[in-house]
């Protein structure tokens, strides 16, 4: 049984099936989302998918490279990082896509493969040294051998079986919104995203044309449950309504249609443990390293694929499965979540001070001789 049908609970059940798992998937929501933010599967992510067999799939909706163009508070242009740099950084293993198109390619490879249903949602769970019974929210209850939680930060499973989520979840003390376009925004040019980083916040807007282009808002507040509360609308227009260039156009089109936004409090999950028994946790549900990692997709396919890797190994042992899967994989999450935390200040400089000497740094990188140190270095980071 898996819970969650986003990237780690579909990812978990097409590897889980080609390892000859009977799979069934349940999914909260009422049916399938689309659009989301735009993931990047580098590293042990770009791998797990070729090793998935969807690599070719999400080459059709990879959006690439693209300029990127630092700007004032009022839109001008203050520097442009060319798409070059980052080809040169990552090579080809690197794909960029929307969350939604990435959902939909591991759905279209397991749908046919797994028994998928929406609108439900685990009660219960019990288990004995035979298996695990799962009781769900429509008074049905079904027994498995596994039972794999891939239901994000706010995990239903974790609340169940390893207990409150305030007792795991680190809040990292700022706010993220992200959402897709349905129109080119105005005052960013084609093939390019803008961004603009102030003391305390970061807005980009990016336009690849017609269905390709999106927004990310990330900002530091001292109350980020009292800004969940007011929502997104509110909540980004308070905080950047201010700005010039795309932002004006990309807060008009989320006020349009306010559902399409991810907009959460930046978190991450922090467990001594990732199994029980026969369940287990994966993906954002068990160690979520926050958008500021930019790697949370990447992790959760690679979690996916060496859980399978680990199943196969040892056969009917879930339990030793598990050990040695978590073992295999803490390393990497310790480093992605602390380098998201050293990451905040990126995304949220403390003072204009800051901002300035990131700008300095930035053009300090591209500089022909630091620039290939930095593009060595991002490499190395991302095998």
């Amino acid at each position: 049984m898996v819970v969650g049908a986003g990237i780690a609970g579909l990812a978990t059940a097409l590897r889980l099936h080609r390892a000859g798992w009977d799979v069934r998937v349940v999914e909260r929501a009422p049916g399938r989302r689309g659009g989301g933010y735009l993931v990047n599967l580098l590293g042990v992510g770009h791998s797990a998918a070729q090793r998935l067999g969807v690599l070719p799939a999400l080459a059709e909706r990879d959006l690439g490279m693209f300029t990127s163009i630092l700007v004032t508070a009022d839109g001008r242009e203050k520097l442009r990082i060319p798409p070059a740099f980052g080809q040169a950084a990552l090579g080809g293993r690197a794909v960029t896509v929307f969350r939604g198109d990435l959902e939909s390619v591991l759905y279209e490879a397991v749908r046919d493969r797994a028994n998928i249903r929406f609108g439900t949602t685990p009660r219960s769970v019990t288990q004995d040294p035979d298996g695990v019974e799962v009781g769900y929210d429509d008074g049905t209850t079904e027994r498995a051998d596994l039972l794999v939680g891939a239901d994000g930060v706010h995990s239903g499973v974790r609340e169940i079986v390893f207990g409150p989520e305030a007792d795991v979840r680190v809040d990292l003390g700022h706010l993220v919104a992200a959402f897709p376009l349905d129109r080119v925004p105005d005052g960013v040019p084609v093939g390019a995203g803008t961004t603009y980083i102030g003391p305390g916040r970061t807005a980009a807007v990016i336009n690849l044309g017609p269905g390709r282009s999106s927004a990310f808002f990330t900002y530091r507040s001292p109350d980020p449950e009292a800004e969940r509360a007011a929502g997104a609308v509110s909540a980004l227009t308070g905080a950047f309504g201010d700005l010039g260039g795309g932002v004006p156009d990309a807060l008009s089109q989320l006020a349009a249609d306010p559902p399409r936004a991810y907009f959460d409090a930046v978190s991450q999950v922090v467990t001594d443990r990732w199994s029980r028994g026969r369940v287990v946790l994966l993906g954002d549900a068990a160690w979520c390293v926050s958008l500021f990692a930019g790697y949370g997709a990447a992790l959760a396919v690679a979690g996916a694929d060496r859980l399978g890797d680990a199943l196969d190994e040892h056969g009917g042992d879930v339990p030793a499965a598990l050990a040695r899967w978590e073992a295999s994989l803490r390393p990497e999450v310790r480093r992605r979540q602390a380098a998201a935390r050293r990451g905040m200040s990126q995304y949220a400089p403390a003072t204009r001070a800051h901002v300035w000497v990131r700008d300095l740094s930035i053009r300090a990188v591209l500089l022909p001789g630091i620039r290939g140190l930095v593009q060595h270095a991002v490499r190395r980071a991302n095998r």
